[in-house]
């Protein structure tokens, strides 16, 4: 079941908060900034991860924190090379993404996860677009 809700995303009481990213994101703007911040053993983790695994877009990584699990999805295109700036977000990355998260869901046994209007803000994509993808995917969950 899908449920909107408003307010700051980082104080949700859900099992994982998932986000969307790009791979070799440098979480310098919004959402990703503000969980940088909060969780900096995550960036340092998620920089390791990216440089060993070299995640495809369409993917996702999961991180677990004291307290807090951050799913992050790989919507966008990659930001590689020194100083790079991440790609938009596509609907196919956004798809393969929600399709991977339905099952992580079921697998790790999240009672509950936490998405902003993923893929609208830096992706760039119209939450038109996104809306139906959620639901097709998560909605029966």
């Amino acid at each position: 079941m899908l449920r909107e809700v408003r307010g700051d995303i980082l104080l949700s009481k859900a099992a994982a908060v998932a986000h969307g990213v790009a791979p070799n994101d440098d979480f310098a703007n919004g959402l990703a900034l503000a969980m940088r911040e909060r969780w900096p053993a995550m960036y340092k983790d998620f920089r390791h991860y990216c440089r060993q695994s070299h995640p495809e877009s369409g993917s996702l990584w999961v991180w677990g924190g004291p307290g807090v699990r951050i799913v992050n999805l790989f919507t966008q295109e990659a930001a590689y090379g020194h100083g790079a700036h991440p790609g938009k977000a596509k609907v196919e990355y956004v798809n393969h993404c929600l399709r991977q998260l339905h099952k992580t869901i079921e697998q790790e046994k999240f009672a509950s996860v936490a998405l902003p209007r993923l893929a609208t803000g830096v992706g760039g994509l119209a939450w038109e677009e996104v809306l139906p993808l959620l639901e097709r995917h998560l909605g029966g969950l």
